[in-house]
Order: C-alpha cells, then sequence, then structure tokens
C-alpha cells in the first residue's frame, strides 16, 4: 500500500519546482519505466502492479524502494488520464557539456508537453545527440513530457540555456523555420547546423530571428493555401528527414 506521505511527495513532483529542488523526476508505463531502468539512471523508487516483470532490470537497482501495489493505489500517484501499471521515480542526471559540433535542434520557447515529448523522440530517431531549449521551454521531466518520449529521453541530451547567447557563440550555419522562407526542398542543407523550431502560437521569437542566417519554409501544397501552420513537432519532423536526407 502506498502511504499518505508517498503519495503527496510523488504528486508534489508534477510541479518543476518541486522536481528541481528535490532533482527527482516521475516516469509511468512499463515500456516507459523499462527504457530508463535499462539506462545509466538511478532509480529511487518503483511501485508496479506486478513487480516480477522488471525482475531481470532491477538486479542492479538494490537501493531503491521496490513494491508491488494495487490499481487503486497507482490511481492516487499517476498523472495520466489511463492510469498505468507501474510508477517510478529516477533521480536526474547531470546537466550535459554542450557540443557544437554535427547537427543540433532548438527550441524557441516551445509549451506543450506532448510537443516536447515527441520532438525528443525524433531527436533519438534522426540520430540527434542534442537537443537545446530556450529557459521558456516546458521542462523535459514534466511527466506528460517524459511519457510522451516513450524512453527517448535516455538517449537524447536535453539542455536548457539563452538561445542568443549560445547563437552568438556558435560557427555553424543557424536555420530558422518561417512562413515567409525558401522552400525547404529546394534548399542545399549541410550536414553540420543548427535548426530552430519556434513557439507553437509566436514562432521564433524576434531576438533569436535576429542571429538567424538562412531562412527555411515548408510549403503548402493545398489548393486553398488557407491552412495557418504545422504542428511543431510535425514540422520539426519534417525539417530534420531533409536535413538528414540532404
Amino acid at each position: 500500500m502506498v502511504s499518505k506521505n508517498t503519495i503527496k511527495r510523488i504528486t508534489s513532483l508534477g510541479q518543476k519546482k518541486y522536481r528541481q529542488r528535490e532533482r527527482v523526476f516521475v516516469a509511468e508505463g512499463i515500456k516507459v519505466v523499462h527504457e530508463l531502468l535499462n539506462s545509466d539512471l538511478e532509480l529511487v523508487e518503483l511501485y508496479a502492479e506486478d513487480v516480477s516483470s522488471f525482475a531481470k532490470a532491477l538486479q542492479n537497482k538494490n537501493q531503491a524502494i521496490v513494491e508491488e501495489v494495487s490499481t487503486a493505489d497507482l490511481k492516487k500517484i499517476t498523472f495520466l488520464k489511463t492510469t498505468q501499471k507501474a510508477v517510478a521515480t529516477f533521480r536526474m542526471p547531470e546537466a550535459a557539456q554542450l557540443d557544437r559540433s554535427g547537427l543540433t535542434l532548438l527550441l524557441d520557447d516551445v509549451r506543450d508537453p506532448g510537443n516536447l515529448g515527441t520532438i525528443i523522440r525524433l531527436c533519438d530517431w534522426f540520430g540527434i545527440k542534442q537537443l537545446v531549449c530556450s529557459i521558456g521551454t516546458v521542462d523535459c521531466y514534466n511527466p506528460k513530457v517524459v511519457q510522451a518520449t516513450m524512453g527517448s529521453l535516455t538517449r537524447v541530451d536535453v539542455i536548457y540555456t539563452n538561445l542568443e547567447e549560445y547563437l552568438e557563440n556558435d560557427s555553424r550555419e543557424v536555420f530558422g523555420t518561417f512562413m515567409d522562407g525558401t522552400n525547404i526542398y529546394n534548399t542545399s542543407l549541410p550536414a553540420e547546423g543548427v535548426i530552430i523550431m519556434g513557439n507553437e502560437a509566436n514562432g521564433i521569437s524576434r531576438e533569436t530571428e535576429a542571429v538567424v542566417s538562412n531562412r527555411i519554409a515548408i510549403p503548402r501544397f493545398g489548393d486553398l493555401q488557407e491552412t495557418e501552420s504545422l504542428n511543431v513537432a510535425t514540422a520539426t519532423a519534417i525539417c530534420l528527414s531533409e536535413f538528414k536526407r540532404g
């Protein structure tokens, strides 16, 4: 049975300030928890309906709290609409060092947890080792982001910093995505560079736009040309695919 203190502590991790204070985050679901257990992350505690299903992954996690609990107990500590069969907490890793080589993706104030989680998965898929985010971008350890990454969070370094300062100290070409940019399908794209994706509603900020050297766009092919914009995660998938193909 999950104690009241445990429920209070885990539910508090839904807020960024408590995650940062404790340096701990929540992961839910059998697949996500398995992925994180098989990484170098330190497990703090695991609550599951069937602990035996994690037996192999738990062999080197002797210091962690591991308890078999009911669905009713898991419902008290979930952040998702559908209660998962496992909830775990992990220690946050140390922040990675910036790597100014290869292809780097920058996010300028992306706020939706689902979008960020999907973008982290895309980085994993396309071999983007570092995802650099503005301070205003949603926290990658938000429970909904962790869930949406489906484990890719363990294979992509997510770094939060001031984007203008980051770009001022980078010698690579900087590509920004804009509605009025050059057709990405007709653009010669380098193997190394920086790609910036903007906020869901406002796009790339003026401050960040000032240091963009290449404006690119995904053209609309519909007859009416009335679609306002693409979802940022969808646009990211297209851009990364084109950079890797080009």
